[in-house]
């Protein structure tokens, strides 16, 4: 069975290739995107990738992670240190979800040390480069698996 997954991108992770190149790398979007999905697809994820600078656009997609009960691995980028929306809805997740950071927060400026998300997270994978985003995704390809493997309500019902 294919678990399908989202990787939801925050503000200005679009401009990934030309925007400060020296702390996100020169690989575009796109290209992030594509070695998401084929990252997944090695991992037997099936990887939806998408990218908004809107607050309320990445909350509407996390409420429709936590409906259809799908994994998230999520960049929330600038809204990672002040957006407790987002993070009230990250809390109501259903699946596994895994922060990730291309660059590591804790060695750039001090208002980027903290995150409203973590808590509410999984786990955290950062400073990595978009390896990041593999090394997300090999963590949700397990939690996936972990919670599959658990029984369910009705295998512990008394016959």
């Amino acid at each position: 069975m294919i678990t399908q997954v989202l990787v939801l991108n925050g503000p200005n992770l679009g401009r990934l290739g030309v925007r400060e190149p020296e702390v996100y790398g020169s690989a575009s979007f796109e290209e992030l995107a594509e070695l998401c999905r084929s990252t997944g697809r090695k991992l037997g994820l099936s990887v939806d990738v998408r990218q908004t600078d809107d607050e309320s656009e990445l909350i509407s997609w996390v409420h429709e992670a936590a409906d259809a009960r799908l994994p998230v691995v999520l960049n929330p980028a600038a809204f990672t240190h002040y957006s407790y929306a987002l993070r009230d809805a990250l809390a109501m997740r259903t699946a596994p979800l895994v922060e990730v950071h291309i660059s590591n927060p804790a060695k750039r400026e001090s208002f980027r040390h903290t995150s409203v998300v973590a808590a509410v997270a999984d786990g955290t994978v950062a400073g990595f480069g978009l390896v990041s985003y593999q090394l997300a995704l090999q963590a949700i390809a397990e939690l996936a698996a972990e919670r599959a493997a658990e029984p369910g309500p009705e295998s512990s019902a008394a016959p």
